[in-house]
């Protein structure tokens, strides 16, 4: 029934006649008012910054009607929603967007242009909200925006950070990070609600109370400290702006501003202390967790988002639930309320929403335990172990003291219980099933938390799934065959083709007369009849090469480097981590430039290979990667010898609305992580969304996307995760490789040599090293034949211009399935139990 509803919600193309009333000259005379009455300037001295504030004030009077009217209508209607849980909200910019989704944009850019001002130009003054480090982040961007265009009730919690990860300068080559503070001089698109502020509790003790008249024992948290969250609203607005629902981020205060005895009597900065500590919670996106200052941190982070929006939800359904007695109802909590766990980070809900239930609200263990159980689900995102948070007891017991015995009692009654009853006496299984990991530093495994705590665990790709339910977890699959399921990640056409890239929006809307592929992204399957259409095809690639040519724009400005439109634009940005493997990309681009100085009369495509990507600052080998990737395109951009045949480019601050920018001028996504190691990726999707062909392994969604757009229109190379698994099972040896393949061992040697560090031999080795006598984990070299062999066939098909642009379109209109609100379905369908609620 939820999935019928949904699907009608969503085929629904008309919407509030309120936008469609919005004339050119009502936007002139609205932008101007807030010109004039929120900002206080003129039309003569306003800057650009003035003027598009002005433009999002004027956006806000209608999304904050829709807000308000969305709110009364769950209210009334006290309905299920789902509250997504995520440290990560990877939002980028939001004028475009909105305007987009409100069907608003050309009507704001005539409005504009009537005032002498470039809606795009406008555009690029917005900070990104780059809350968040990558694929996680933007997913639950995607996922928020889907739930407010199927008109689902349901609110995103998150952390207000001061500054983003961080700003990314490349200064000689070497990542440098810089503070991103994003909302330095305000955000127009938030709002602060301090009547919803919510008081945490950290560190402190537990008293155990022994009750004399029934022999119970009560346990009191006497807690050291207290912190605020302050919550800040910003507005989702859903495609067609019916419902708007609200993405709530937490910024910490100190109860109390400052000491005013210690400032009376002249300890200034002493008198400021507590507010700088407490301050220090939101300031930062994943603070170094290297020390144990950092790691104390970080769970204090996670701590203070999860148990701010668990009180908030809370507070909600006590104002529907209470009874004339005043006690709460609790009867209704689970079939009200879904909180989804988006990773690990937020686990530490699941106890804390016992603590209030039992603590609190004086309810017994079990019927707590069953509450809790059917609220929670959790997503996995990751097999790799180093990403399955563990936290030292030692910590806990000194930050969440009362957590920390939750977490024991929970552990018991499961090791008792239902690990007992599948396997009885089995102390090696329950060792390894048990939320604490023994050891010289005891720890709390929140994935296993996660595991036992939740009614579902889903993965994001089939392939990723089954891994997570036969590999990562295959006992607690014993115990609970239907608590796992899959859903394939998938992102939004709103923000990743209609509004990053309108011109082919503007194609498939005319060519298929009506813009319900926005909302429905299966309709464009109906194109393939103009895959081969000669008129179609001319249209299609004209689109890409105008996105070529602004990106070179773009590449020039920020860069210094010229690229020709008409090369190969061959893309990969994403996280710098060795599984992604942009060293083996880079180990390629060192044996095509070699062939090339070996042969300068080589038949090749022009070739740009365009990186972006940010490296986590305590990790080397992927600051060592950038760094190399630099100097390499250093060298060869400016060697004569090669004519140009290649070029590369590391953009650099890699973020959403640079990735707008790059991905509609890409010819080739490079998704070339080891089998077995990638959930499913995301900017996979986006990039062959927007006519891209994939170059990669069968690996996470990569698997997906191959099935909808045919491999013959893809390149796909490598090992199978089954393989993966045998080459590591017989004993990989990655000398074996540089000893017999000449390509790899010249290309290695010249990481050792000083050809690209002149004067400092050896400054690239690491990556060598690494290679070699690290054993090659992530087998980048077992790879890098069919990884080449999969580059010869890209060029073979770039030479078929026909071929080409047939397969870059049947890639653009197959990818249906990884709409953003087809995973929301899913989700809808197999764990939250949601159903539609239209807003009048």
């Amino acid at each position: 029934m939820a999935n019928k509803k949904a699907a009608n919600a969503a085929s629904a193309s008309s919407f509030d006649s309120a936008s469609l009333n919005y004339t050119k000259e009502d936007f002139k005379a609205k932008i101007v008012h807030h010109l004039h009455s929120t900002l206080g300037t003129s039309e003569n001295k306003a800057t650009k910054q003035s003027w598009w504030k002005a433009t999002c004030a004027a956006v806000n009077e209608l999304v904050y009607e829709r807000l308000t009217q969305t709110q009364q209508t769950h209210a009334n209607k006290d309905t299920r929603a789902v509250h997504y849980l995520s440290a990560e909200f990877l939002m980028g910019r939001l004028t475009a967007n909105n305007l987009h989704n409100l069907h608003l944009f050309n009507v704001c850019s005539d409005a504009l242009k009537d005032l002498g001002i470039n809606l795009t130009d406008l555009c690029e003054e917005e900070p990104d909200m780059a809350l968040g480090n990558g694929g996680l982040g933007r997913l639950a961007a995607c996922f928020i925006d889907s739930l407010a265009t199927l008109n689902l009730p349901a609110l995103g919690y998150g952390i207000h950070y001061e500054n983003g990860l961080f700003r990314q300068e490349i200064h000689n080559g070497r990542q440098i990070e810089r503070p991103d503070s994003w909302r330095e001089y305000g955000n127009p698109w938030e709002i602060c609600r301090p009547e919803s502020i919510q008081e945490v509790a950290l560190g402190g003790y537990v008293e155990t109370i022994y009750s004399e008249k029934d022999g119970s024992l009560k346990k009191v948290w006497h807690p050291a400290q207290k912190i605020k969250g302050v919550p800040w609203d910003i507005p989702v607005v859903g495609y067609n702006g019916t419902t708007v629902n609200i993405l709530r981020l937490w910024e910490s205060k100190a109860p109390e501003s400052f000491d005013w005895d210690v400032f009376n009597a002249g300890g200034y900065v002493d008198a400021q202390a507590e507010k700088a500590r407490a301050e220090t919670i939101s300031k930062v996106l994943y603070p170094n967790d290297s020390t144990e200052a950092g790691k104390i941190l970080r769970l204090v982070q996670q701590y203070f988002f999860s148990a701010c929006s668990l009180k908030d939800i809370l507070r909600r359904y006590k104002r529907a639930h209470t009874l004339a007695s005043g006690k709460v109802d609790y009867s209704e909590f689970a079939n009200k309320i879904a909180v989804q766990l988006n990773d690990t980070h937020p686990t530490i809900a699941i106890p804390e929403l016992m603590r209030i239930f039992v603590d609190e609200e004086g309810l017994g263990w079990e019927e707590a335990w069953n509450i809790c159980y059917k609220v929670f689900s959790y997503t996995n995102h990751t097999l790799l172990p180093e990403a399955l948070e563990k936290w030292p007891v030692y910590i806990f017991e000194r930050v969440l003291p009362r957590h920390l015995e939750i977490i024991y009692e929970i552990n018991r009654r499961f090791l008792e219980g239902e690990c007992e009853r599948v396997f009885p006496g089995n102390d090696f299984i329950k060792a390894k099933l048990s939320l604490i990991e023994e050891g010289s530093t005891r720890m709390v495994r929140m994935g296993n938390l996660c595991v036992v705590g939740s009614h579902k665990v889903n993965g994001v790709a089939a392939i990723h799934s089954k891994l997570v339910k036969e590999d990562l977890f295959p006992e607690y699959a014993q115990i609970w065959n239907d608590k796992f399921c899959n859903v394939t990640n998938g992102v939004t056409p709103r923000r990743w083709m209609l509004s990053c890239n309108p011109e082919l929006a503007k194609l498939y809307t005319e060519t298929l007369g009506s813009d319900e592929w926005v909302t429905k992204l299966d309709k464009l399957k109906d194109l393939k009849k103009y895959a081969d259409n000669a008129d179609f095809q001319k249209k299609f690639m004209a689109i890409k090469h105008a996105n070529k040519v602004k990106l070179a724009t773009v590449i020039k400005a920020e860069t210094g480097i010229e690229v020709d439109p008409n090369a190969l634009f061959d893309i990969q940005i994403k996280r710098l981590h060795e599984y992604k493997r942009q060293q083996l990309n880079l180990l390629y681009i060192l044996a095509l430039y070699r062939r090339v100085l070996e042969n300068p009369d080589l038949e090749m495509t022009p070739h740009v290979f365009i990186f972006g990507s940010k490296a986590a600052p305590g990790y080397k080998m992927a600051k060592d990667i950038i760094y190399a990737i630099n100097k390499v395109g250093e060298r060869i951009n400016n060697d004569a010898r090669i004519k140009g045949k290649i070029k590369v480019v590391f953009m650099p601050n890699y973020r959403v609305s640079l990735a707008e920018k790059l991905i509609p001028a890409a010819d080739v996504s490079q998704q070339i992580s080891t089998a077995g190691y990638e959930a499913s990726g995301t900017g996979n999707m986006k990039l062959a969304m927007n006519g891209a062909i994939t170059l990669g392994t069968m690996d996470g969604a990569n698997i997906e996307i191959v099935e909808e757009a045919g491999e013959e229109n893809n390149a796909i190379f490598g090992l199978s995760v089954d393989e993966v698994k045998s080459v590591k099972a017989n004993g990989y040896n990655p000398w074996d490789y540089y000893n017999r393949d000449h390509e790899i061992k010249k290309a290695l040697d010249w990481l050792d040599s000083d050809y690209f560090t002149p004067g400092f031999p050896g400054e690239l080795a690491g990556i060598k090293r690494a290679l070699l006598e690290g054993g090659d984990t992530y087998l980048a070299l077992a790879d890098f034949r069919s990884y080449s062999d999969a580059h010869a066939r890209l060029e073979k098909m770039y030479a078929n211009k026909k071929g080409w642009a047939k397969s870059a379109i049947l890639n653009s209109i197959t990818m249906g399935k990884f709409n953003s609100d087809r995973s929301i379905q899913d989700y809808v369908d197999q764990v939250w139990s949601l159903e539609t609620c239209l807003v009048k």
